[in-house]
């Protein structure tokens, strides 16, 4: 069973970076053809996909967020990092991390993390 649990500071100060990590357990980050995402949703809003990085190592932005946003990750300690400068009150979101599976029919993301509250507040 694959786990993925987000950790990071709840507050974030305007044009600060916010800096998150999904850990996973249950499953290697490097495993082929599975992809890491974040995802946020915003008070009110939908599901926005972030980016990803893929099990190689590739990594993949949001085109109107590519220019803030960078995913890095740590396989030795089953990691990927979500990072995203210049934050504004628009960015106060639930932030997650999911798994989907590409390279074939696309079947959605099969594991998610529980969420983390992100508050962007002087």
């Amino acid at each position: 069973q694959v786990q993925l649990q987000e950790s990071g500071p709840g507050l974030v100060k305007p044009s600060q970076t916010l800096s998150l990590t999904c850990t996973v357990s249950g499953g290697s980050i490097s495993t082929d053809y599975y992809y890491w995402n974040w995802i946020r949703q915003p008070p009110g809003k939908g599901l926005e996909w972030m980016g990803a990085i893929g099990y190689s190592g590739s990594t993949y932005y949001r085109p109107s967020l590519k220019s803030r946003t960078s995913i890095s990750r740590d396989t030795s300690k089953n990691q990927f990092t979500l990072q995203l400068s210049s934050v504004t009150p628009e960015d106060t979101a639930v932030y997650y991390c999911a798994r989907d599976r590409r390279g074939g029919n696309w079947t959605g993301y099969d594991y998610w993390g529980q969420g983390t509250q992100v508050t962007v507040s002087s």
